[in-house]
């Protein structure tokens, strides 16, 4: 379903990611919860007081079915989330079928030429890259993006190095997507200039102050059969432009003659320069502090200035922003800033309300569109069986050894004959070895070989 721009919905992201059309998105960044066993809640007395959320996980916050639809809709997706089970425990796995799932519904909606930024840190990050794989495929990996959060390092450092980053991973969903250069290219200023770049525009022009270097306007060919040589190897001495554009660089008074009888110079301005082109390593944007004059309490708030640097560099004006995890909604208002749609999703009343504020704060008074219902979606087909395979964690209820989906049978856990009733509680899922050998029982006449069809 097509939904308006500037459209802020409170509830499950999962139903809202559902509902919204295939191909329709073109830029998602999220910032979801971090798996960082904590508990965060707004400054009283701040703008964003009352935001509160949980994160850590349990298998009993997920819905059962929820297992099993991952693990019969994409078998190797659970497979690896699965393997995070035995190095990190059952907290890290029901944090991964959560990801997941939503993870899939957005690559679904995401435009062939979108982009997905993923925002985390290390106490998920390397198995949130492996459902990334999963999902958009290995291929489709673009960067880590390494983003420094603080200048400078502060902290007890005896027992280690301070973890003052997070990881930011890109993805795209075809080998054609947007890319905007510029956003990721800083101006030249003498703070972001490299020791050698500075000593080359070490001179100021009187006049303007501004930062200029002189560099040559002639260049070197190679012509052994020219009476033109200077040397015996037969390099040539020429003007690097043709005339009309050395005429146009002398009116515009570009080209400088130290003194006379020397050959005459390009004056290069600093501040003429393209800039300078970023790497995966981002250590120009600080986080918020206390005195952030943006900064409204919001326990895991980001720089605007991060937001519009992503949005900038992978959508275009007019495109449309998700995010799915809006919290107190820096995507949103950036997207705004930057004449981008955008629809935000967030199971906290706060979200919206905090949109209205840090949109009229930023000057922008465009109404925003308030959702709690459910879009309609499409329904995934559940069975007894998706949720049997989420109650039972994946295991044979009869060996208790962990099997594919596709390999487990829904049966009786106490036969009809033996009193068992005909309802989902009395269901388990066995193996094919397990379920084999209750048949053989069933022969010498011990038990009810009917099983129940999901």
């Amino acid at each position: 379903m097509k939904v308006e721009n500037r459209t802020i919905f409170e509830n499950d992201n999962l139903h809202v990611l559902r509902g919204l059309d295939t191909n329709s998105i073109d830029l998602i960044y999220l910032d979801p919860p971090f798996n960082s066993n904590r508990t965060y809640e707004a400054s009283v007395g701040s703008e964003a007081a009352g935001a509160a959320f949980k994160d850590f996980w349990t298998l009993d916050d997920l819905d059962n079915a929820s297992h099993g639809e991952l693990a019969d809709r994409e078998p190797e997706l659970y497979h690896a989330i699965s393997a995070a089970e035995f190095s990190h425990g059952q907290s890290m796995k029901a944090y991964l079928i959560m990801m997941g799932i939503r993870m899939l519904e957005m690559f679904r909606i995401l435009k062939p030429t979108g982009t997905l930024y993923l925002h985390c840190d290390d106490n998920a990050s390397h198995y949130l890259k492996t459902v990334m794989d999963t999902v958009f495929g290995k291929d489709n990996f673009r960067n880590e993006i390494i983003w420094q959060r603080a200048a400078t390092t502060k902290g007890n450092l005896k027992k280690g190095l301070a973890r003052d980053s997070d990881s930011i991973f890109r993805y795209s969903k075809s080998d054609t997507f947007t890319w905007n250069v510029e956003a990721v290219t800083i101006p030249y200023d003498m703070a972001n200039l490299d020791a050698k770049t500075k000593r080359q525009y070490y001179c100021v022009e009187p006049e303007t102050g501004r930062r200029f270097s002189l560099t040559s306007l002639t260049a070197q060919t190679y012509d052994p059969n020219s009476h033109l040589t200077y040397d015996v190897m037969g390099v040539v001495r020429t003007w690097r432009w043709a005339e009309a554009r050395m005429r146009k660089e002398i009116a515009a008074g570009h080209i400088v003659q130290t003194r006379p009888g020397n050959v005459p110079r390009y004056k290069r301005y600093l501040d003429e320069q393209k800039g300078k082109r970023l790497n995966n390593i981002w250590v120009d944007i600080p986080n918020l502090t206390a005195r952030s004059k943006e900064r409204i309490g919001y326990p895991t708030q980001k720089p605007i200035a991060l937001l519009e640097r992503i949005i900038g560099a992978s959508s275009n004006p007019g495109d449309m922003v998700l995010d799915p995890f809006c919290g107190c909604a820096t995507t949103c208002v950036a997207a705004e800033r930057l004449q981008r749609q955008w629809i935000g999703i967030d199971l906290s009343p706060k979200s919206y309300k905090l949109t209205q504020s840090r949109l009229q704060q930023n000057g922008m008074l465009e109404p925003v569109i308030h959702r709690k219902d459910t879009l309609k979606f499409y329904k995934q087909k559940r069975t007894y069986k998706h949720t049997l395979f989420g109650i039972q964690d994946g295991k044979c209820n009869g060996c208790q050894v962990p099997f594919p989906f596709r390999s487990m049978r829904v049966d009786y856990v106490v036969a009809t004959s033996k009193g068992g009733i005909d309802a989902a509680d009395n269901l388990q899922l066995l193996c094919s070895a397990c379920s084999s050998m209750k048949e053989e029982k069933s022969d010498a006449g011990t038990t009810d070989s009917k099983r129940f069809k999901s």
